[in-house]
């Protein structure tokens, strides 16, 4: 079975507080959702008629037994997902104060199962044939995860679409100064980095994001995807072609899985063969889209969504 999409990342039970504008210690309520950067994406790219799988680990335990049916239940291929015995799956908590302040408390302790991913694991034929490879940030923070990741794209080898989300979570990490050199492997062997500002930063050592566009391109990619927040979203691409799209108007709820919706449907648009601003546009749709919802992974648009959205030009 070739895929149209496989992602390798972080996997995690989301509960997020049925309350907004509450302080973690004052919410009495919370909802349970499937998260993680890698598995959202693959979630989303479904949504929108797919064919994903995602590789990733959990805890041998009632959440990790969750998010299996969680990821079936979304058409997620979860052969890949596989149990790390001795290690609970990761549990993540945010707070909710629309329209921009969303923290987030990763437990992830001992150590998250997702990076226990191991090279010698991997499906390297599936993860060639696959028409969209996508790689996460976090996935090169600590070994064997690492090890997994650069591997499973240098065995890839630029072959169809190889999407590298730069992903930076600061408390994954020593510092920025760390990250880099992994970051500048990853981008040897990526046709797709996508990024905002903070992570394009983390990638490139610039912040300006047309320079951070074209330092992104000088490291290798063919596609440099970056988002500006308020200011909307570049793309800029090796032909010389680039498109700068606003963003699109919103009454935001919570705006944490609004960047892997984006994911999901950049992979949609680069496998249709949109062009780049089409692309962008569809892309900043869906993110808005669930923008304006509480959770992430269920809350991801359909393609009548999206264009009801795009053809509006705002979330209704």
């Amino acid at each position: 079975m070739t895929y149209d999409l496989i992602t390798m990342g972080r996997i995690g039970v989301d509960l997020y507080p049925l309350q907004t504008g509450v302080p973690l210690p004052q919410v009495t309520s919370f909802g349970k959702f499937l998260g993680g950067s890698a598995s959202n994406v693959a979630v989303a790219a479904a949504r929108l008629g797919r064919r994903t799988a995602v590789i990733t680990r959990t805890g041998d335990d009632p959440f990790g037994t969750y998010l299996h049916q969680a990821l079936r239940d979304f058409g997620v291929d979860d052969r890949w997902v596989t149990p790390v015995p001795g290690l609970p799956t990761p549990v993540t908590f945010c707070e909710v104060f629309p329209p921009d302040d969303f923290p987030l408390y990763f437990y992830r302790r001992p150590k998250a199962p997702d990076l226990e991913i191991d090279a010698h694991e991997l499906d390297l034929d599936a993860l060639r044939d696959a028409r969209v490879f996508w790689v996460t940030g976090t996935g090169l923070s600590e070994e064997p995860s690492r090890t997994a990741t650069l591997a499973a794209l240098a065995h890839r080898a630029k072959a169809g679409t190889t999407v590298f989300d730069l992903d930076w979570r600061p408390m994954f990490w020593t510092d920025p100064d760390t990250a880099r050199p992994f970051y500048a492997e990853a981008l040897r062997h990526t046709t797709v980095a996508v990024g905002n500002l903070d992570e394009v930063e983390v990638a490139t050592g610039v912040r300006e994001p047309h320079a951070a566009a074209r330092a992104l391109l000088d490291a290798g990619v063919a596609l440099a995807v970056v988002k500006q927040g308020p200011k909307g979203v570049l793309a800029v691409n090796s032909a010389g072609e680039s498109a700068e799209v606003p963003p699109l108007p919103v009454n935001v709820l919570n705006g944490l899985g609004a960047g892997d919706a984006f994911g999901g449907c950049l992979v949609h648009g680069l496998l249709a063969g949109w062009d780049l601003e089409k692309t962008m546009r569809h892309a900043n749709a869906a993110g808005a889209i669930v923008a304006s919802r509480l959770e992430c992974s269920s809350a991801m648009p359909t393609p009548d969504e999206i264009e009801a959205a795009v053809t509006a030009g705002a979330v209704q």
